[in-house]
């Protein structure tokens, strides 16, 4: 019953942006943290960036000063605000709510999202 459903990927060049969307349903949206990952391809999936439900942010190292988090409540959607975007960036990026964001970087309980392409040209 729970959906994440991501949008906002695409092609972009070094340095550039794009916003993230994923939207919530089938859960009390602000009873959750919300989180993204990204996987490249034949890579792990890392941590990307986190926010609870009181608004506290978590971020990985390499994306900090970039990419920003945050939460509308009243629209169920997270969003992922991506700046000065790098090759290094490219991967599937995936929505991920959990009950607090230690289970989000975790993976523990969390719903997942199917996942929208960034793809960061040089």
């Amino acid at each position: 019953q729970v959906q994440l459903v991501e949008s906002g990927g695409g092609l972009v060049q070094a340095g550039g942006s794009l916003r993230l969307s994923c939207a919530a349903s089938g859960l009390t949206f602000s009873n959750y943290a919300m989180g993204w990952f990204r996987q490249a391809p034949g890579k792990e999936r890392d941590f990307v960036a986190a926010i609870g439900n009181g608004g506290g942010t978590d971020y990985a190292d390499t994306v900090k000063g970039r990419f920003t988090i945050s939460r509308d409540n009243a629209k169920n959607t997270v969003y992922l605000q991506m700046n000065t975007l790098e090759p290094e960036d490219t991967a599937i990026y995936y929505c991920a709510s959990a009950i607090a964001v230690a289970n989000i970087r975790r993976s523990k309980n969390a719903y997942w999202g199917r996942g929208t392409q960034v793809t960061v040209s040089s």
